[in-house]
């Protein structure tokens, strides 16, 4: 979704927090109705960057399908590429992440041989400016799932680079919980649907809705598809918010009723 398309002023109720001299230009475009575009942009280019992404998973009930929300100001082709490739099941920068709670710097070198399909994400990424970068999970009181991923065109972080990169970590860490609390959260909250919502199935989303409308679990799926749980169960939020239904099953009707997927009889 374009931050074009946000409703600025629901976030307005939190324009009186004091706030780190660095995400000034998110508070004060919260606070007066500024352009969202052009606060996040001039914080994530002070920052040393240029572009970023921010996914959210909510979680209302443990065990239960969720909804996903991305924004981002990385180009929209990306985005789409992103999605119909299914690059979240090897994308570095999320594989990492969900692992450790620091952030975590990336670039060419880091990631350039590790197998065959990650060389090909990263020469996609490339084409569209995000050669390097630092990624970060955020906590989230209601168990959301919350990940922050600041891009760079530069090919390589040099050990000066990442001297500085690091020396940034805690303003990185406050544009995120600030870009999280002032925004996100009140979009969600509002019950403002996701960008997802309507979008069509990737053909890996389309088979594991096949697969469990067979039968499988989220543990059978991932074992088939050689991807791990997590990144099945992500297919699946992703499949419930793009068709905007209550619960796995309901996609998987939906689906057959759309003619998406065929069931074995």
């Amino acid at each position: 979704m374009s931050l074009h398309e946000l409703d600025i002023n629901a976030a307005r109720a939190y324009e009186t927090l004091s706030a780190p001299a660095v995400i000034a230009p998110l508070v004060e475009a919260a606070a007066h109705g500024g352009d969202l575009v052009t606060a996040v942009t001039k914080i994530v280019r002070s920052l040393g960057f240029e572009s970023f992404m921010y996914g959210l998973t909510t979680v209302f009930r443990p065990g239960q399908d969720s909804f996903v929300y991305v924004f981002t100001t990385a180009p929209q082709a990306w985005v789409q590429l992103y999605d119909q490739a299914a690059y979240i099941e090897i994308d570095p920068r999320i594989e990492v992440a969900v692992g450790c709670t620091l952030p975590y710097v990336w670039d060419q070198s880091t990631e350039r041989g590790k197998s065959k399909q990650i060389d090909k994400f990263l020469e996609d990424a490339a084409r569209y400016g995000i050669c390097s970068g630092v990624s970060f999970l955020l906590p989230d009181s209601n168990r959301a799932s919350v990940i922050l991923c600041l891009n760079s065109s530069l090919e390589m972080a040099d050990k000066r680079r990442r001297a500085t990169l690091v020396v940034n970590f805690g303003a990185m860490l406050a544009f995120g919980y600030y870009f999280h609390e002032l925004f996100m959260r009140k979009v969600v909250d509002a019950g403002m649907p996701s960008p997802l919502e309507g979008a069509p199935l990737t053909a890996r989303e389309r088979e594991c809705l096949t697969h469990a409308a067979n039968g499988l679990t989220t543990e059978d799926i991932a074992a088939r598809l050689g991807i791990k749980p997590r990144t099945a169960q992500f297919h699946f939020d992703s499949i419930r918010t793009k068709l905007a239904v209550a619960t796995r099953h309901e996609a998987i009707a939906r689906a057959v009723h759309q003619r998406l997927i065929q069931v074995c009889r």
